[in-house]
């Protein structure tokens, strides 16, 4: 099973390597990690995916929970959420009728050319993970030159998040 867990942490040095490396000396696998900073610049969000059964997902929660830069984690999955994924891709495009239908793929996906060169275009494109491998697929006969991805990003739809049990564990300094 499949399990999209938000983890808000303290942004100081050394948190991503801390749990990252925290999971991994575990055995617990990471499908996609991604962190930023939030609207507080005092603290990030880390978006992790990570397959199992609910005994793993609740292994990951306790261990990810014991951290004392986690100040809060929640499994979203069972949640109505919105879920994205950025990605970078270069393909070859050789001018003329190769061009016009790379850019009509880009159009229908709803991506954008972010750069021409003479022989390659660099398209950025985001959306659910499917929507990604989709426009992958339909790339892989002009040639994928290279492709880099941010991992999935994800929050709950609509104002489902309980802020008050997360102000209480906030340090002192972020909330006051």
């Amino acid at each position: 099973m499949r399990h999209v867990l938000s983890a808000l942490v303290q942004n100081v040095p050394g948190v991503l390597s801390h749990v990252s490396g925290m999971l991994a000396s575990r055995g617990y696998n990471i499908d996609s990690l991604a962190v930023g900073e939030t609207e507080n610049p005092e603290l990030s969000r880390m978006t992790f995916v990570v397959m199992g059964d609910d005994r793993v997902l609740d292994q990951v929660r306790k261990q990810l929970e014991k951290l004392v830069t986690v100040v809060n984690v929640e499994d979203i999955s069972a949640q109505d959420y919105v879920e994205r994924d950025l990605m970078l891709l270069r393909v070859k495009a050789a001018k003329g009728i190769q061009r016009s239908e790379i850019r009509e793929l880009v159009d229908i996906f709803r991506g954008k050319i972010v750069d021409v060169g003479p022989d390659e275009i660099m398209i950025e494109l985001s959306g659910r993970e499917s929507k990604l491998e989709a426009f992958i697929d339909r790339m892989r006969p002009y040639g994928i030159t290279q492709l880099g991805r941010t991992g999935r990003i994800a929050l709950v739809r609509g104002g489902q998040v309980q802020t008050d049990s997360l102000e209480a564990r906030l340090p002192a300094e972020t909330h006051e």
